[in-house]
């Protein structure tokens, strides 16, 4: 199942919503050490979790959090233009049609679920993308997650980047496209249209019409 839910609603899923914030943690603090804070509850949250975002939340069968990530117009605040502006010469990226997009992650235990699960997850970033009319997913990203992007087949163009070699911070913007969504789909051997029975349950009034 595929969950497109805004930070007001997740209080109507609690195990899942820890499960995502306890996975961030696991992925950003203790695999990729990133200098994060971590909640009284084991969970990594940040002042953007604060402002009633959107995430894509892949649920497992028994409810639990597989994988997720969070979005946000880019319009308003977000992180590249408050925290990594650098990284684009100092010029803040604000367009109606580019949608930031942060903390993607994957549960812990998704062995050999992992790539799966994370061609799904992309799946339904792809129908928002589309049915929302966007042109573009805005984001940083771990330079070692690159090879996981490039597998997926939704890998980023590169705009900017700091730290060491191999453990850099990179910014990137990811395009939104049918024959991307087909590609992503083909990779990981799944229909290019699951999300679309969710999107369609989360939001009614239908947006834009995905191309052919």
């Amino acid at each position: 199942m595929i969950r497109y839910l805004y930070a007001s609603q997740l209080k109507s899923h609690p195990e899942l919503a820890r499960g995502m914030f306890r996975a961030r943690a696991a992925q950003f603090i203790d695999r990729l050490g990133w200098d994060l804070a971590r909640d009284a509850d084991g969970g990594e949250r940040d002042q953007y979790d604060a402002m009633n975002p959107l995430y894509i939340i892949l649920q497992r069968p028994d409810g639990g959090h597989a994988a997720s990530m969070r979005v946000m117009p880019s319009v308003g605040r977000t992180m590249v233009n408050e925290h990594f502006r650098h990284l684009n010469h100092g010029i803040p990226i604000r367009a109606p049609f580019i949608w930031e997009c942060t903390r993607f992650c994957l549960s812990p235990d998704a062995g050999t679920d992992a790539r799966n699960w994370a061609g799904t997850l992309m799946l339904g970033g792809q129908e928002l993308g589309l049915r929302f009319g966007l042109t573009r997913a805005l984001g940083v990203y771990d330079e070692r997650m690159t090879r996981i992007y490039r597998s997926i087949r939704w890998e980023p163009s590169f705009i900017g980047a700091e730290g060491r070699p191999r453990r850099r911070i990179c910014l990137g913007l990811w395009p939104f496209g049918a024959d991307i969504r087909d590609a992503i789909a083909e990779r990981a051997g799944l229909d290019p249209h699951i999300a679309a029975p969710w999107f369609d349950a989360a939001f009614p009034v239908r947006g834009p019409a995905v191309a052919a």
